[in-house]
């Protein structure tokens, strides 16, 4: 019997990248799910007049044997994937820099304004790239301190010890010293001149133009000297009748560049870490149930929308989901922040890449890949880390004349010391000249703001703060008036239904149905609490028809026939009749602190449903520590002023607003902002969205609606007030580590390109040799990483 041709899955993409060993469509191997070059494929295959290719004979003869089982569903077995490492980079993840976020190509290479090696705009599960750069600085580096220490020694030993070696010793000194000193300045420094042309090409200069500039004017002078030594008059010479040489200062210069270009790199690779961190979370394999009860081993890539996993004690969760069977504690520490692993029983969400400490979990996927919480926060977090700073404008405006500049300045030192200096005028102005060409470092002024901003956002994602941009990092720690929601910011979001007060003839049965039937559309927490009231009490709701939602105010819909409204009083009052005992009740309820909901039915009141929302244990603290802080707090809510003033009285917050809407809470800030304040808002609802958007920095608990995370600029990933605090604490290191780089940055090149001139000899007899200058140039990028990589201890 003729079997049906299986449909063969889709085998192939395109990364569509410039780089035309990348453009090849690459396939996908239908055994071990790798991806295939055709062009490089260990072995192909025709089947059903298609061709599939391998990345092993293995895996062919695999596919051979048993071809329908291999189209039929997602691959399983790997005879080389799961052993093999993930990719680095997500496919096609452009590659940027630091500095000049606008340079984006798709393959490693140098930026062509700056010369700084590119990095990736999302993050790598391993480092390959980045430690081959620091082991290759390290190489040169390293052969460069062992060819430039002779050379160094016989420039300055006659100096030092005052003994000029006999006849003829000078000459060989100086050949040794020009053979060895070429070797470092084209051998060792070639990248320095590497960089610097890639600038030129691109009618642009950078700070590899100026340390190029002033290693070849030493090297090139010196070695004219050596060779020609009949060019240069007498005046120049020494007392020994010898002409001075630079070839120790061009070959210390170029070996103190690569020391710091080694030191800056493996300081910029610790930037990223925390971002590293987080992408290891997600394991590399996953037990999967498959329907016939049997478990399998697959890669994570794999797992699809509804499939059942099993979780073992000690096992990272491979996806977002649902718990169906056991119990477990899970720690979501490196997520949320929250050190105490958190219970999970069925029914609980559980979000991949956190770690089950000890039951074992049976779970249904919901998100997987790239939609899972966790692939979402490094996506974002990446691409907040190359977002710029306001405050770095300032250091752009500099450092975009600054090269330039440098190259004017050295060239009036140059002719000043010629024309003006002592003799040997001309030794003086090459030597100054240099000085001030290899001291100036516009990487300081660059690296100040990117570097603090990437560990900053790094750090508060492993804090549990998700910041989506730069300008938001820096715009909190200038916040000082924060207006607060109430139900699930400063309550705890989870209201349980304590009382429902009917009317005959209906019962509370039926107005918990047709509550529940209007709620069950809803994401707010009193939505929750009263569909859960229904389920505990074993009723089913019925279908709505015409739902009408409008936000801070309540619901309307048909149910069973008839209009129900749900909502506040002033809700109620616009569609039904209200009477004064409906209201008194009402009051009542609200002096125990409960928040009440009327409930209308065929254009008349009748019942009150009324819910209580534990206030957070740690409310009261946090806000004394945020007034501390200097923060003006204001609770802005659309629940009764009686329930609001009695949250607000027990978190000792003096200034309320209740019964807003969400327009009068946006009209709320714009009133602060009219009189000079930066208002940040927190909250989680939807009916929060358009105040979060309105503020300065809208803050969202990740616990709330979707709309409002992607309303908020800052995301508190647990959704506690504790994480509140954290990202106003980091947000201040932040900002205060940037300041102090810019500081440093231009305090430096401000004393540093004066003195490397010679301006303080004539007044204290200081200069700068241009060794010195090298070294301080060096160091100056590298305190600037260090600085900024203090952050990682920040919380």
């Amino acid at each position: 019997m003729t079997q049906p041709e299986p449909a063969p899955r889709p085998t192939s993409f395109s990364l569509n990248l410039a780089d035309d060993t990348l453009s090849v469509p690459l396939h996908l191997d239908p055994v071990c799910g790798m991806r295939v070059n055709p062009n490089q494929a260990a072995a192909q295959v025709q089947y059903h007049q298609q061709t599939f290719y391998f990345c092993s004979k293995h895996c062919a003869q695999k596919f051979q044997a048993q071809p329908e089982r291999y189209l039929q569903a997602p691959a399983a077995e790997s005879c080389c994937a799961l052993g093999a490492a993930p990719s680095t980079v997500l496919p096609g993840a452009p590659y940027t820099c630091p500095m000049h976020p606008e340079i984006v190509q798709d393959h490693p290479g140098t930026c062509p304004l700056c010369g700084m090696a590119l990095e990736a705009t999302l993050p790598a599960t391993d480092t390959l790239h980045e430690e081959a750069e620091t082991r290759h600085l390290r190489f040169l580096t390293l052969w460069a301190s062992v060819l430039s220490l002779p050379v160094l020694l016989l420039a300055m030993g006659p100096m030092l010890i005052g003994y000029h070696g006999p006849d003829g010793f000078h000459l060989i000194s100086a050949i040794v010293q020009g053979i060895l000193s070429t070797a470092v300045v084209f051998g060792c420094g070639r990248l320095i001149f590497t960089r610097a042309w890639e600038a030129a090409r691109h009618r642009t200069t950078n700070m590899f133009t100026l340390i190029a500039i002033g290693v070849l004017a030493a090297w090139a002078y010196s070695t004219l000297a050596l060779l020609f030594p009949q060019m240069f008059p007498v005046t120049l010479r020494s007392e020994q009748g010898e002409l001075p040489l630079y070839f120790e200062a061009a070959a210390v210069i170029v070996t103190l560049v690569l020391l710091g270009q080694w030191l800056e790199a493996r300081g910029r690779h610790k930037t990223g870490e925390a971002l590293r961190s987080l992408l290891r979370l997600s394991p590399e394999t996953a037990l999967r149930i498959e329907a016939d009860g049997a478990e399998r081993e697959v890669p994570v890539a794999f797992i699809q929308v509804g499939d059942r996993l099993r979780v073992r004690p000690g096992d990272r969760i491979p996806a977002d989901g649902l718990v169906r069977e056991g119990h477990s504690a899970v720690d979501e520490s490196l997520l949320t922040g929250e050190a105490m692993p958190v219970e999970k029983k069925p029914g609980d969400p559980v979000i991949g890449g956190t770690l089950n400490t000890d039951g074992v979990l049976i779970m249904e996927a919901t998100r997987v890949g790239a939609d899972t919480m966790l692939a979402r926060i490094i996506q974002l977090v990446a691409q907040a880390q190359r977002s710029r700073a306001p405050v770095q404008q300032l250091a752009d405006r500099v450092a975009a004349h600054f090269v330039p500049a440098v190259i004017f300045i050295a060239l009036l030192t140059g002719i000043a010391w010629w024309m003006y200096g002592p003799p040997p005028a001309f030794n003086a102005a090459l030597l100054h000249a240099v000085a001030v060409l290899i001291i100036a470092c516009p990487c300081a002024l660059g690296l100040a703001t990117p570097l603090a901003v990437t560990v900053g956002i790094g750090r508060a994602a492993t804090l549990g703060v998700l910041i989506r941009s730069a300008q938001a990092l820096e715009q909190l720690a200038q916040v000082d008036t924060l207006i607060l929601d109430k139900t699930g910011t400063l309550t705890e979001g989870r209201p349980r239904l304590t009382d429902v007060v009917v009317n005959p003839p209906h019962t509370p049965a039926d107005v918990l149905r047709w509550a529940a039937a209007l709620e069950n559309n809803s994401t707010h927490p009193l939505a929750r609490a009263v569909t859960e009231a229904a389920r505990e009490r074993g009723l089913s709701w019925p279908p709505v028809e015409e739902f009408v939602s409008a936000p801070g105010r309540g619901l309307r819909g048909r149910v069973e026939g008839k209009t129900v409204i749900l909502g506040t009083a002033r809700w109620i009052q616009e569609h039904a009749s209200l009477s004064p005992s409906w209201l008194q009740q009402a009051e009542n309820l609200r002096q125990q602190g409960a928040t009440v909901m009327f409930c209308a039915v065929e254009g008349e009141c009748v019942a009150l449903l009324a819910a209580r929302d534990p206030i957070r244990s740690d409310a009261a603290q946090v806000v004394q520590q945020l007034r501390a802080e200097g923060l003006h707090l204001v609770m802005a809510t659309g629940d009764e002023a009686r329930t609001a003033q009695a949250v607000a009285q027990a978190v000792q917050i003096s200034e309320v607003h209740a019964g807003v809407l969400p327009e009068e809470k946006v009209a709320l800030i714009r009133r602060y902002q009219q009189q000079g304040r930066k208002v940040a808002m927190a909250g989680d609802g939807i009916n929060d969205a358009p105040a979060l958007s309105a503020a300065d920095v809208g803050i969202a608990l990740g616990h709330g609606a979707d709309v409002a995370l992607e309303a908020a600029p800052v995301v508190l990933v647990k959704g506690d007030l504790l994480g509140l605090l954290r990202a106003r604490r980091l947000s201040c290191a932040t900002v205060r580590i940037i300041r102090q780089n810019l500081v440093f940055a231009f305090a430096y090149n401000i004393l540093g390109i004066p003195l490397a001139a010679g301006l303080f000899v004539p007044l204290v007899g200081i200069s700068l040799h241009p060794m010195f200058a090298a070294l301080a140039m060096s160091l100056s990028s590298v305190s600037v990483v260090a600085n900024a990589l203090r952050l990682r201890y920040a919380s």
